[in-house]
């Protein structure tokens, strides 16, 4: 799939996170997180939702935090485990692609639990072609704190190096990144919060990004919608299909990649499993290059 050939969409989602909403209400985030059927229904309407569409999307990306609980804790498989019972119903035709977030890995990730996340849902970092366009999967983690695993840092850093050149040989359309924690929420500049990656990597990998012409990268972790830009590096941050931290809805980003460029939208579950995707992104999808 290295030749362009046409437009195409994918859709974006993040932070079913399993076991969230149960212990947000409850105030006990460490240890809360013992039920999880709002999640478990929220997640099915999620994939009814994209199995309905037409034309289907290319793939299905989940940006991280696929449970709540962390490595080692008490509910993390029975979790996990729902979690891939609601999955396998996705159309077989639309592929699943799996982002790692801090709670499938830990804040401070060991390299035991990143083994055992990638025995589970495959490569903490990866990279992949779809028609022409260049996508990234990178482990944020790494870049939040890689203090147990310093050497597992440095060889993705060595991998993302070698994957951008390629790029640059290939001359994708595009490249596209996904990663669990935003650069930042609004403003490349903004201060440290759990939310963002720390300044001295952002900005690291902002002008890294922004050097190898990646276009747009997608996250999630914030459970709310948010994004701005550097030099020309769409940074979007979308809202989650679990438990919700702001004013937004339960729902899924829809992304369209045309030659020039790559537009998306925020759907609630709601309106995209009954409206499915608006005539204006269609429009787009329709255009033969």
């Amino acid at each position: 799939e290295y030749q362009w050939k046409g437009p195409f969409y994918f859709i974006q989602g993040a932070d079913p996170q399993f076991g969230l909403m149960k212990a947000w209400t409850h105030g006990d985030t460490e240890n809360g997180d013992d039920e999880w059927e709002e999640e478990i229904k929220l997640a099915e309407q999620a994939v009814q939702a994209v199995n309905k569409l037409n034309p289907k999307p290319k793939f299905f990306v989940l940006c991280g935090d696929l449970v709540h609980g962390m490595p080692g804790t008490r509910w993390k498989k029975n979790q996990e485990q729902d979690l891939k019972d609601v999955l396998k119903n996705t159309d077989q035709d639309i592929p699943l692609v799996f982002v790692s977030g801090n709670h499938d890995i830990g804040n401070t990730p060991t390299r035991e639990a990143i083994d055992d996340y990638c025995k589970n849902w495959g490569d903490d970092y990866f990279s992949f072609w779809v028609g022409g366009v260049f996508f990234l999967g990178l482990n944020s983690q790494l870049y939040s704190d890689s203090s147990k695993c310093p050497e597992l840092r440095k060889a993705q850093d060595a991998w993302l190096d070698e994957q951008l050149a390629v790029a640059a040989n290939q001359k994708c359309k595009h490249i596209i990144v996904f990663q669990h924690i935003p650069l930042f929420l609004s403003k490349p500049d903004e201060d440290d919060d759990y939310f963002n990656l720390q300044k001295s990597v952002r900005q690291e990998l902002m002008e890294k990004f922004h050097k190898a012409g990646i276009r747009a990268v997608f996250s999630g972790h914030y459970h709310r919608n948010a994004g701005g830009s550097y030099k020309g590096l769409e940074m979007v941050v979308s809202s989650a299909i679990g438990c919700q931290l702001g004013q937004d809805t339960h729902g899924l980003r829809v992304v369209v990649v045309t030659e020039e460029k790559v537009v998306h939208k925020y759907y609630s579950l709601t309106e995209l499993g009954s409206h499915g995707i608006e005539k204006e992104l269609l429009d787009l999808l329709a255009k033969q290059n």
